[in-house]
């Protein structure tokens, strides 16, 4: 299961209302980053099969299931300090990050 903040609903939906009505919310895992894997945020206008699709409080959201392998537990929340605003990732499963919070490991 993954978790969304209201906050990071809140900014989804407004980001989303600056795309065209079809576009999807995407959440996945790719290799990279300062710490193996990092998360990436998009939006998309297709669902594959093997895709995941998730409504979490009313947002529909597409994972892959390799990515959902690796954020299996994820909280995602959304705030705004002095520097801007940004997601933040609490991954129960990441045995580090790095300082950004985009990017982590996982023991294998």
């Amino acid at each position: 299961m993954i978790y969304l903040s209201p906050a990071a609903i809140n900014e989804i939906e407004r980001l989303k209302s600056k795309q065209p009505s079809n576009i999807l919310f995407r959440l996945r895992v790719k290799s990279g980053g300062c710490a193996d894997w990092f998360y990436d945020l998009a939006f998309d206008t297709t669902v594959q099969p093997q895709d995941q699709v998730l409504e979490l409080q009313n947002l529909c959201v597409i994972i892959d299931p390799e990515s959902l392998n690796y954020i299996n537990e994820l909280s995602l929340d959304y705030s705004e300090d002095l520097m801007g605003g940004g997601f933040r990732f609490h991954n129960p499963q990441a045995t580090s990050t790095c300082s950004c919070g985009n990017s982590f490991s996982i023991s294998q």
